[in-house]
């Protein structure tokens, strides 16, 4: 049987919820609707989804809470887009630091909310796009650190193993096959989010930085992402492919 994509709502609107779960379900996604971080939680318990939308403004536990627990348990690695109010720059860039994935700013039209979800859905299914890789799997060896291709986490020097979100994932994986090399914030946001940036988008920076506190970085001497000014990043180190994951 042909798989299904089911995507959980949590929004404490009931009108927005209603809607957007019945245009989803006509588009050909399952769609549950949830009101709260409690139904989200007592849900999540026993049924599996791919991909949850988050309102951000919620009473109770909000969005940032609820999104920052995904990113601890067992549903890490499950795509979170956000839903932000328009005048609320903060939560949208605490929201990316949290692990979201992409966020839509409301109020937003049904179809472009079923755009960014298709994306997410596609992003964490596949490689970025332009993305030349001769093998499925693999290990990728820089300075102290391996990257497991199959697993997708971090292993450090004495086979830790330090996780990543799907965005950290894509970003550093990205920067691995393109070693030395300068790519602009337009250039990463494509390869990694599928999207141009708009003027004050700061996904990037906040993924980078979010990046070089896994691998230990130090944000003003960076050792394996390094900014060059007026350009973009650039990952210093030479990668070493080691072989196939154990």
């Amino acid at each position: 049987m042909e798989h299904v994509d089911h995507v959980l709502i949590v929004d404490d609107d009931r009108e927005i919820r209603e809607l957007v779960g019945n245009y989803l379900r006509k588009n050909g996604l399952r769609a549950t609707v949830m009101a709260d971080g409690r139904q989200m939680r007592s849900f999540l318990e026993s049924n599996r989804v791919d991909l949850i939308v988050l309102d951000i403004m919620m009473p109770g536990d909000d969005g940032l809470l609820l999104c920052r627990e995904l990113r601890a348990g067992k549903h890490k690695t499950t795509p979170v887009l956000m839903l932000t109010a328009r005048n609320e720059e903060a939560d949208r860039i605490v929201g990316l630091e949290m692990g979201a994935d992409d966020y839509l700013v409301k109020p937003f039209a049904a179809r472009e909310l079923l755009a960014r979800i298709n994306a997410v859905l596609r992003r964490t299914r596949m490689l970025p796009p332009n993305l030349v890789v001769s093998e499925a799997g693999r290990l990728l060896a820089f300075g102290s650190w391996r990257l497991d291709t199959t697993a997708r986490h971090l292993l450090d020097s004495e086979d830790t193993v330090v996780a990543l979100s799907g965005a950290e994932y894509r970003l550093l994986r990205v920067f691995v096959d393109h070693p030395q090399r300068v790519l602009s914030r337009d250039q990463l946001l494509n390869l990694t989010q599928g999207r141009d940036a708009d003027l004050f988008d700061r996904s990037i920076d906040l993924l980078v930085s979010r990046l070089r506190q896994r691998l230990g970085d130090d944000a003003r001497d960076p050792a394996y992402v390094k900014t060059v000014r007026s350009e973009g990043y650039v990952f210093a180190y030479a990668v070493q492919i080691l072989g196939e994951p154990a």
